[in-house]
């Protein structure tokens, strides 16, 4: 049973979880469903990228992106602040990220809506202010440690903590609704929630999000995720991809991507797909296939545990990028616990 498997080995599932996807989608992230179709047919491992890759041109497989390097940012900030996140120390740590990146000669940079958020901090706006054009799913993709740190049963201090991660970046309705769906399942899961029931989580929390920050006009995600699960019923494995792709889209806009995500999940919940399986998928569809595969990554490591994935691919992902979540896993768990 799922809430057997000791909370160690659900944390770094989750965090694991995220890497791997992120590594698998890392390929064809950016590209067309035809264009993956064309240049891989369907990813089933680790692949590297070729010189035509347009954000992350001749990276070896198993290399990670954005996505990991931003939710081990975050991680890093939840432990040095025991829990707490400074909007101004969040941004000042995406600028810096961003240089390094830059300097490395990387194609890998900030999201539309972080770097538009940075940009106005830079030019002396609030923290509070920047982020509130923030509709895309940045804050999303990074959100895992938070689900790590905090317990969705305790949904004031939750979203405290997610509302922190967003703030700078994504201070609207949609962005926290987003990122407080996935690091919701997240923690459900690390409570011992099986998948199903980690997933309604996720909507509720989305709900709650949808209330804080600035508002903005879009699609409730709360209420995109209820839909997708009623258009996706019954829908064997063969034709969920184009189902996902063609009608609630793979962008990455968080009422496309992170519905996506969500999605595949409840395919893994109906047992329709394995958690692996699964996360090739989400890096075979198209669109924002890393971004995609690392939220998908992560609510399924949470709930399956670390033993979900290849142990191969686990090991070549933490060789390639000299990456190693344990310890910052352990410290992440010892916030939640205290």
């Amino acid at each position: 049973m799922t809430g057997a498997l000791p909370l160690r080995q659900r944390a770094l599932g989750a965090f694991y979880g995220l890497a791997l996807g992120d590594a698998l989608g890392m390929p064809t992230q950016s590209l067309s469903r035809e264009q993956v179709r064309q240049r891989y047919g369907r990813i089933s491992g680790l692949l590297a990228s070729g010189s035509d890759q347009p954000i992350a041109p001749n990276m070896p497989a198993g290399a990670i992106t954005d996505d990991t390097e931003q939710a081990v940012l975050v991680a890093e900030l939840l432990v040095a602040g025991r829990g707490e996140i400074a909007p101004g120390d969040l941004a000042q740590h995406l600028i810096d990220w961003e240089a390094a990146m830059r300097a490395k000669g990387s194609q890998d940079l900030l999201g539309p809506s972080t770097k538009r958020a940075i940009e106005m901090i830079l030019a002396g706006a609030s923290p509070d202010d920047a982020g509130r054009y923030g509709t895309t799913n940045g804050a999303a993709m990074r959100i895992t440690p938070v689900g790590i740190a905090s317990d969705v049963n305790q949904p004031q201090r939750f979203m405290e903590q997610v509302q922190q991660a967003c703030q700078v970046t994504h201070n609207t309705g949609l962005g926290i609704a987003s990122a407080a769906a996935v690091a919701a399942v997240v923690s459900a899961g690390i409570n011992g929630a099986d998948l199903k029931t980690a997933l309604e989580q996720g909507i509720e929390a989305a709900q709650w999000g949808e209330t804080r920050g600035h508002w903005v006009a879009g699609g409730s995600v709360a209420a995109r995720i209820g839909w997708s699960r009623l258009l996706c019923e019954g829908c064997d494995s063969a034709r969920l991809p184009d189902l996902i792709y063609d009608v609630i889209g793979t962008s990455v806009a968080s009422q496309e991507s992170v519905v996506a995500a969500f999605a595949l999940a409840r395919a893994v919940a109906n047992a329709t797909l394995q958690p692996y399986p699964a996360l090739c998928m989400a890096a075979s569809l198209g669109g924002d296939t890393d971004t995609i595969a690392a939220m998908l990554g992560a609510m399924l490591g949470a709930t399956h545990g670390l033993s979900a994935w290849p142990l191969e691919a686990i090991e070549q992902v933490k060789a390639v990028n000299r990456l190693d979540l344990d310890l910052l896993t352990e410290q992440l768990l010892a916030l939640r616990m205290a």
